[in-house]
């Protein structure tokens, strides 16, 4: 179905013959959402995954955890990844993601011709479809969703950012649909997957669903593309998470992803840009972030703890800064207001167990408990599910990302670790940070002593100052390179 934009204008005069001019069947209208309104870049950091096969801990170096003195780290691939990494903990920064050369139109239409679609009136001489933006009006974007196995559809994802599966689980089916559609512009769109063991389904359009959602097979590969006059004005871009890595980019009809060689769709990205203006660029998740400049995540663990961390939110807000709070469930309760506040500045709230329990030593359902325990009482304080996690003491094995990843949650580890926990000196603190920080840094602080407040008091607008923007972890890894269930990150370069 291709959806018609209202006209603009009514034909100012009818011919002496008296001919009467119909203008029925123009019954889809501009603006239309389809299947559900852009979703907010809180919700999601959007964009591809570094692996952690690209994050190696440099030769030699030796880490502490947290809270314990004097011992060694393990080696990359042991049971144990231990917490206080104060080098480059994991080595290499998320790649971007490579260009690809754009296919051409592969809609049947000449190159530079504009398709009429059969029954709809002829454009009027002179007057040309334009992808160029009108002043206050959204640019036209793709919404979708992926009914994921043994969860059902995912929340409606908006355009150029990151709709995918927990680990074990994968994209059984899809559905998108058009918004902000410009005024006076017939444009839709339709989409075709790759079943596993059935091949390429009939094309589904405008929000009908495609796949098989009811059942166990995967996706191997989708195609896109935009329908109607107005497809003319645009690109429409797309990739898939297959075998633990993003594809290249495909557009308008051309497929992404393998098909027949047994790799599923674990993920979906899809974007829409003017015509020849190449691959999308990252998404602009909040706040005005300028992903051409230099941006660090603070962190903070253990907490909250009032008194120490609404000094700490006072500082950011008079600097406006963020940072991620990965709070145990125990002190939720007791802390509720400070809470709502940090997810009100626009903060992260996030997960670090109910009782600061290592998860490579409770097991699948001592880490499901202590998890998911945590997010219900964060959710339940401040209407805000975390989606992030970062295992006390920094302990982590495959085992136990392999549980977090069937929760939807990464692992969150950072490169700069102050270990104020330890010392408990304001300036101490303050050094480690200035002497080591770079961009795309992560920075391990605990919000439960009032000496890290006292720090952090000197170090946000002193980082402000050195041309630092201040962001959440979602927030630096939505520009560098993305985030992923059941992997861990401890930093994202540029």
């Amino acid at each position: 179905m291709i959806r018609c934009g209202k006209k603009s204008k009514i034909l100012a005069a009818v011919l002496a013959a008296g001919i009467i001019l119909s203008m029925q069947g123009m019954t889809a209208f501009a603006g239309s959402t389809g299947v559900g309104a852009a979703k907010s870049a809180q919700t999601g950091p959007g964009v591809a995954a570094q692996n952690d096969s690209q994050t190696g801990q440099p030769e030699g170096q030796t880490v502490q955890p947290e809270g314990q003195n004097g011992q060694t780290g393990q080696a990359e691939g042991q049971a144990v990844q231990p917490e206080s990494q104060t080098g480059q903990p994991e080595g290499q920064a998320a790649q971007a993601e490579g260009q690809t050369v754009q296919p051409e139109s592969q809609t049947g239409q000449p190159e530079g011709q504009v398709a009429q679609p059969e029954g709809q009136a002829v454009q009027p001489e002179g007057q040309e479809q334009s992808a160029q933006p009108v002043p206050g009006q959204e640019p036209l974007q793709v919404n979708y969703s992926a009914f994921i196995l043994q969860q059902g559809w995912s929340a409606v994802t908006a355009d150029n950012n990151l709709c995918s599966a927990p680990v074990n689980s994968w994209v059984t089916a899809v559905k998108a649909n058009l918004i902000h559609i410009p005024d006076g512009t017939q444009v839709g769109i339709r989409y075709q997957v790759n079943l596993s063991g059935t091949g390429w389904l009939s094309w589904a359009e405008d929000g009908a669903e495609t796949g098989g959602a009811e059942g166990v097979m995967p996706l191997e590969s989708i195609r896109m593309e935009l329908t109607g006059s107005g497809a003319a004005a645009y690109d429409l871009y797309y990739k898939v998470l297959q075998n633990g890595a993003w594809t290249d980019w495909a557009a308008n009809g051309a497929s992404a992803g393998q098909e027949g060689a047994g790799l599923r769709v674990d993920g979906i990205r899809a974007s829409i840009t003017a015509k020849g203006a190449g691959i999308p660029a990252e998404p602009v998740v909040s706040h005005g972030i300028d992903p051409s400049r230099p941006m660090i995540a603070l962190t903070f663990d253990d907490g909250p703890k009032t008194s120490v961390t609404s000094r700490i939110l006072d500082s950011l807000q008079a600097n406006g800064g963020r940072a991620t709070f990965f709070m145990l469930g125990s002190n939720v309760n007791a802390n509720a207001g400070v809470i709502r506040r940090m997810a009100d500045q626009g903060c992260e709230v996030a997960n670090h167990t109910h009782d600061h329990k290592y998860l490579t030593k409770i097991g699948a359902e001592g880490i499901v408990s202590q998890v998911g325990s945590t997010n219900q009482k964060i959710q339940a304080v401040c209407g805000v599910s975390p989606v992030l996690m970062r295992p006390p003491g920094g302990y982590i094995d495959g085992a136990s990302l392999n549980v977090l990843g069937s929760m939807g949650m990464p692992a969150i580890m950072w490169s700069i670790d102050t270990r104020d926990w330890q010392h408990r000196n304001a300036q101490r603190t303050i050094d480690t940070v200035l002497s080591q920080v770079k961009d795309g840094d992560i920075i391990l602080m605990h919000d439960i002593y009032s000496t890290t407040a006292d720090a952090a008091v000197v170090l946000i607008p002193e980082l402000t100052a050195r041309g630092y923007q201040l962001v959440t972890v979602s927030e630096l890894a939505a520009y560098r390179g993305g985030i992923a269930p059941g992997h861990k990150y401890s930093q994202f370069r540029p």
